[in-house]
């Protein structure tokens, strides 16, 4: 079900849970949410949403990825650069890192260990972010 994104910084700047099985669902209207808005995003946290949990789901090459509790255990080749967000008008500047390994549940719930460079790290470090109650 697409729901409404929100814009409340009070809100986003909160710490997300660990989610669990019992949050498919969310992961389910966190995607239709993000395939609705996929001409203004490229990402989107669970929090973007209204609900507070560690769910992302991102545009992997073309492929919508979701992830379930993401942890960033490896990074490399920071840089600076300029990030918008669909919950926050305005673009700001930021650190990010160019290459990210990222340890992560899957859709069924099995643990993955995976690299991401460039754009797709990008992303995904912006909706890390969301989950821990960091605004850019």
């Amino acid at each position: 079900m697409v729901k409404n994104i929100v814009h409340d910084p009070m809100f986003l700047a909160q710490k997300s849970a660990e989610a669990t099985f019992l949050d498919l669902q969310t992961a389910k209207d966190l995607l239709d949410t993000f395939s609705a808005n996929r001409e203004g995003c490229v990402g989107m946290a669970a929090n973007m949403i209204g609900i507070r949990k560690r769910i992302i789901v991102f545009d992997n090459n073309g492929t919508d990825t979701i992830m379930f509790n993401p942890e960033i255990i490896q990074k490399s080749g920071e840089y600076e650069t300029e990030e918008g967000c669909l919950s926050l008008s305005g673009i700001r500047k930021t650190k990010r890192f160019q290459f990210i390994t990222v340890k992560y549940s899957d859709m069924n719930f099995k643990p993955r260990t995976e690299k991401f460079f460039g754009w797709t790290a990008q992303i995904i470090q912006h909706e890390i972010d969301h989950c821990s109650g960091i605004l850019i």
